[in-house]
């Protein structure tokens, strides 16, 4: 482990690398690659994965690699009974709305539904009762019910564009009208998908449940164990399940025809399953010099801020034990994140997986030129792309040194940048102003900003970190960043301007937001001062940026569009946090020089809390020191199989052919780490709890009868 004080060593060191290479705008795709070696390796099928979608679903596959066809009732049944949540996956498993999905896809909800005196973190959650049942403050849970293919009038829309400016705003406003003219004839959430790169779109409608309330949560301990060191890794042993329900308009259980059965069984070695779920983003299909930007500069840079940000709640968690439940879900996050990046970084320097990419492009490459219609539309896109991943590295570090929002920016900066955009728009007329700044969306805009409460001692270590990259983009030559250090390294500055600024005080902000827009853009106060002077420089700056990704998207989507002529729906497309189907079988695989079984049981539990000395994170509950005599501790626990997920898939159903749940998906082993660029089935495992073993936890540990019935039939317990 690297001490905090050469953390911060490093990270200056690990910056000014980077800035080194996103200074260079010369260097060639084929003397990049010869600075990495690429093991010559040819791409294999099903390299951008297994995601497919429910617009294209891929029944002669399913039939010709399991034997299985799967009718139109059968992928709507499917479709149906999926959710999706804020972040993460789900399912309906009842016909009275009882919904699965991950224990920490609900930490969120446990603390939003805890009352005064509790920690159900600590303690879990069971409703004895319907009436128990606790509501989740604005929760809410969508169902995919509609899904139409606009990609004509997306592309005819684009296509009416004689810039790359002007082609992306078209296509921008073209979805928007779509979207809109969908959601006023259908009443649902529409969303405009964008597949393939841009080949194809399609108009998503959601249906909308905003009464969700938590019926059944088990311990952190249970949902986590093992914590951040056996996170993205198997074997595991983890409780990672919660259940919610559903309640309609009228206020009682909701009534669904489309809820998947419980399989009390689970399934068996080499057994086809589904995951059926929202995976998030991945970067498949993505050109080889995108994946070297990634690899070269925005990866780094990324690991390098959440690295620094698990050192900080990690620390001020130790300080300040009592503000743990105000913090533990941010660390968690920033680990979890950390430990990904890290793993993607090791996918991106891998030499066999990036020259697998390599072929796969290469293979592209060469099948659009022996076609003259192809050659001629597509044949410099890929030289157009890589020229302009070198002008996002020149301008890479300045536009994050000018972003104030999202992880490892401080609140201090944050807030000084709202203001001074609020008092600029304030000095506009009405009707030139942007949505938040005008009409009634101004009084909302001003309590969100005065609501602010700033903890200092936590921040103003996230701002020792933020000024630590700045001054690595900026070096010496801004002049209004070196007054706000003030002769200062930023570790010095940091705590000096917390004490300095008038921001942690409501009173005083509100104040501001009530006076004149010209008090705030005046202000002497340290950090609306240099927001405030450096306006319209970072304006600019973030705007180039933006335009030069505009010009990268464009050109993307045609080379989705050349890679859709190539494939069509043989492949799927990139993840979009949307509805997909990734099929897989219940397999083992070699690791550390042995083999890791295909499902685990709680004797595994139990060894590893005997063997870490029942320390944490590997302690338990008390109410599992002492299981009854009929808990079964052979039944299977957790298990992995193929099946290709990634963030977003947390929660996602484990399905059987006949889509009874068979388990649940709430992580990847560390090999799969890199599986947002790349899928292989050889390395990379879902890892899932087993439907037999959160039967035998619920009923003999929990006694939570009322839901194990209801899992068993379908029905709730009355």
């Amino acid at each position: 482990m690297i001490r905090p004080a050469l953390r911060w060593l490093t990270a200056a060191l690990v910056i000014a690398l980077v800035l080194q290479g996103c200074g260079s705008t010369t260097i060639t795709q084929s003397e990049r690659s010869s600075q990495n070696t690429i093991t010559p390796v040819k791409a294999g099928r099903f390299d951008t994965g297994k995601m497919w979608t429910f617009d294209y679903p891929p029944i002669d596959y399913f039939r010709s690699v399991y034997s299985f066809t799967p009718d139109a009732a059968w992928f709507e049944r499917a479709r149906l009974s999926a959710l999706r949540l804020p972040g993460c996956s789900a399912s309906f498993v009842s016909e009275d709305g009882l919904v699965f999905t991950n224990h920490h896809c609900a930490r969120g909800a446990l603390d939003g539904v805890s009352r005064a005196g509790e920690n159900l973190q600590e303690t879990g959650f069971f409703a004895a009762t319907p009436a128990e049942e606790r509501k989740i403050p604005g929760y809410y849970a969508d169902q995919l019910v509609l899904i139409e293919d606009v990609t004509d009038e997306v592309q005819r829309a684009f296509e009416r564009g004689t810039t790359d400016d002007e082609r992306i705003a078209l296509r921008t406003k073209a979805i928007s009208e779509i979207e809109q003219r969908y959601r006023q004839r259908t009443g649902l959430i529409c969303n405009v998908v964008t597949l393939y790169n841009g080949a194809k779109f399609s108009l998503y409608g959601y249906k909308r449940y905003n009464d969700v309330r938590l019926v059944f949560a088990p311990e952190t301990m249970l949902g986590y164990f093992g914590g951040d060191p056996d996170n993205f890794t198997y074997p595991r042993y983890d409780l990672d399940v919660t259940f919610y329900r559903v309640y309609g308009e009228d206020g009682t259980p909701l009534k669904t025809s489309n809820f998947f059965k419980w399989s009390a069984a689970g399934a068996k070695e080499h057994e086809p399953v589904f995951v059926i779920g929202n995976p998030g983003r991945t970067n498949r299909l993505y050109t080889f010099a995108q994946l070297e930007f990634q690899r070269d500069v925005l990866y780094p840079y990324t690991f390098l801020v959440l690295d620094n940000l698990v050192r900080i709640y990690t620390d001020y968690i130790a300080r300040h034990p009592e503000k743990k439940l105000r913090y533990q879900t941010r660390l968690f996050s920033a680990s979890n994140s950390q430990k990904l990046y890290n793993g993607r970084l090791r996918g991106l320097n891998d030499p066999v997986l990036m020259g697998k990419k390599l072929d796969f492009e290469n293979t592209i490459k060469s099948a659009v030129m022996v076609k003259p219609e192809l050659k001629k539309a597509y044949a410099g896109v890929w030289d157009e792309i890589e020229r302009l991943q070198l002008e996002k590295r020149s301008l890479f570090a300045q536009n994050n040194a000018f972003t104030f929002t999202g992880p490892g920016r401080s609140q201090f900066l944050s807030i000084a940048s709202s203001l001074t955009e609020y008092a600029q728009q304030l000095q506009l007329p009405d009707q030139q102003r942007s949505l938040p700044y005008k009409g009634a969306a101004l009084d909302s805009t001003k309590r969100r900003l005065s609501a602010v409460d700033i903890d200092v001692e936590v921040e103003q270590e996230i701002l020792a970190l933020q000024l630590t990259l700045m001054k690595s983009a900026f070096g010496t030559s801004n002049a209004s960043f070196n007054k706000l250090l003030n002769g200062k390294t930023p570790e010095q500055a940091a705590p000096s301007l917390a004490q300095q600024t008038l921001l942690t005080n409501r009173e005083r902000v509100a104040a501001l937001l009530n006076g004149a827009p010209e008090t705030i853009l005046t202000s002497t106060d340290p950090f609306l001062a240099f927001t405030s002077a450096t306006a319209h420089e970072a304006k600019r700056v973030r705007e180039k940026y933006a335009e030069i990704t505009a010009r990268e998207q464009a050109r993307v989507q045609m080379l989705g569009k050349a890679m859709f002529d190539i494939y069509g729906t043989s492949i799927p497309p990139d993840a979009t946090f949307t509805l997909r189907i990734a099929d897989g079988v219940v397999k083992g695989y070699p690791y550390n020089g042995t083999r890791a079984p295909y499902f685990t049981t709680f004797y595994g539990l139990y060894d590893r809390y005997y063997s870490f000395e029942k320390q944490a994170p590997w302690n338990l509950p008390q109410r599992w020191l002492n299981p009854p005599p009929s808990f079964d501790l052979s039944t299977p626990f957790n298990f992995v199989s193929t099946n290709d997920i990634i963030g977003g898939n947390s929660g996602s159903p484990i399905l059987n052919k006949n889509l009874e749940i068979v388990g649940i998906a709430f992580d990847g082993n560390i090999d799969s780490l890199p599986n947002d660029m790349i899928y292989d089935e050889d390395r990379m495992r879902c890892v899932g709890v087993h439907s037999a073993g959160i039967l035998e936890a619920l009923e003999d540990i929990y006694k939570a009868e009322r839901v194990v019935q209801e899992l068993r039939t379908g029905k709730m317990q009355q």
